[in-house]
């Protein structure tokens, strides 16, 4: 049965991180972690119950102090909670939002100044709702909805992942009405929608994998054969200091780097495919331009390391038209272990360095999120031999079918603190690093 959307409600104040107390040895158990270094839990919320924890988050802070998490639901009953973390070790669930329908998922949101822009998936091709919907957020308390930009279509499941930061244009992995791909797996592409009239959405430029459309004049790329999830687009990204590219994992496709200056019309730089052709699920790239690196994740999709491996890798990009791998991040010293407590174990998501004055621009430290293997942080000051500096592992929570911890998801703030959340029951989790080695 279809559900009508809720509004927004929201309250937050602003603490000095600084005065952070260190998480409490003795406190509550619903803090206390499997497993840690150099992290501890300070606060968690269950989300009044909902979990199933996206791959969306985006902090704000509010001329008032007050600051609010926006999180995206990977599946239903909820799209997205709206969380006040002002203090950290106390967060508070003001409003959530359910989907429209069992069958819609939200996933993946971007936030800029005061507009919200949230992903809408649907389970089968053709269904309605998919595309994005668009939230004025400058009263937290009383959010306006401006606008439902539709990408559903005959062979379109709509928007899974999006990128927004610079208050202009969305980047959406989506399908679309006009778009039937030579397989249903390869469904969502690369396009661009310039939102400068949050009414009035406009489609300005698209890209895809040559060979995956119907009527491309290239022949068909080749499949995997072990793990085919698809060549389509999963998470674009663009540097605050090199807006003119974008990266992107395109899981069985590997990654590429497009030249987005001509909004128009994208161009290929450089694509990279080896290791995810015969691995597959090439996810997200983070770049550093600064630093002529990037970091390219893959998604583990199978319990029990069926898939395995599933890792991230730290590339030298400083020839962007010839990006040469460098490294793997190191595996747990009890991956083995891991590989048998249940659910997923691998990597997933990892901080992008998004344009907002909230979120840490991180160039000499990675912080993913691993499953069953919780949040992880690693120094890649010398980027061909990253070091692992940290990681907690929240206990199972309660009902949790994997009886696991999924951490699907981690976004780092201005001030360090690191924000994760469980794919199924746990909530979000706030999560303190207290290692000598900066996050930086």
């Amino acid at each position: 049965m279809a559900q009508r959307f809720a509004v927004f409600a929201a309250a937050v104040a602003l603490i000095c991180i600084a005065a952070l107390p260190a998480a409490r040895a003795q406190g509550p158990d619903w803090l206390a972690a499997a497993e840690a270094s150099n992290m501890e839990i300070i606060g968690r919320s269950d989300l009044n119950g909902a979990g199933k924890g996206g791959e969306g988050l985006a902090l704000t802070q509010y001329a008032n102090g007050k600051r609010v998490l926006f999180l995206a639901h990977e599946s239903a009953p909820m799209c997205v909670s709206v969380i006040d973390v002002t203090d950290p070790t106390k967060p508070s669930v003001i409003k959530q939002i359910p989907v429209e329908a069992d069958f819609v998922r939200c996933n993946s949101l971007g936030l800029s100044g005061t507009t919200l822009i949230v992903a809408h998936q649907t389970e089968k091709q053709g269904q309605q709702y998919a595309g994005i919907d668009i939230y004025d957020v400058a009263d937290p308390a009383n959010p306006q909805k401006l606008s439902h930009f539709d990408t559903s279509g005959p062979h379109s499941r709509g928007v899974h992942y999006l990128w927004f930061t610079d208050g202009h244009y969305a980047y959406l992995s989506t399908g679309a009405k006009d778009f039937q791909p030579r397989d249903e797996k390869d469904d969502q592409f690369l396009m661009i929608v310039d939102v400068s009239n949050p009414k009035e959405p406009k489609e300005v430029g698209r890209w895809w994998l040559p060979g995956t459309r119907v009527g491309d004049a290239a022949g068909s790329p080749p499949r995997v054969e072990l793990f085919d999830a698809g060549m389509r687009l999963h998470t674009p990204t663009i540097p605050a200091d090199q807006p003119n590219r974008l990266y992107a994992g395109w899981i069985d496709g590997g990654w590429v780097i497009l030249d987005i200056s001509d909004k128009t019309h994208p161009k290929i730089v450089a694509r990279r495919s080896w290791q995810s052709m015969g691995e597959g699920f090439a996810h997200t790239v983070t770049a550093i331009p600064s630093r002529g690196l990037a970091i390219q994740t893959e998604e583990a999709v199978g319990n029990l390391c069926s898939d395995w491996p599933k890792r991230n890798w730290v590339w030298d990009i400083s020839n962007e038209r010839h990006p040469v791998v460098l490294a793997t991040m190191p595996p747990p010293h009890d991956q083995s272990e891991l590989c048998k407590a249940g659910g997923r174990f691998g990597s997933h998501n990892i901080n992008m360095n998004r344009w907002s004055p909230y979120e840490m621009t991180l160039k000499n430290t990675v912080v993913g999120s691993y499953f069953n293997g919780g949040v992880r942080a690693y120094s890649i000051a010398d980027p061909s031999r990253p070091v692992e500096i940290g990681y907690v592992i929240p206990k199972a929570p309660p009902g949790n079918a994997m009886h696991t911890i999924q951490i699907n998801d981690v976004y780092v703030d201005e001030h360090g603190l690191i924000y994760a959340n469980d794919r199924f029951s746990g909530g979000l989790y706030i999560i303190k690093y207290t290692g000598s080695t900066p996050l930086n």
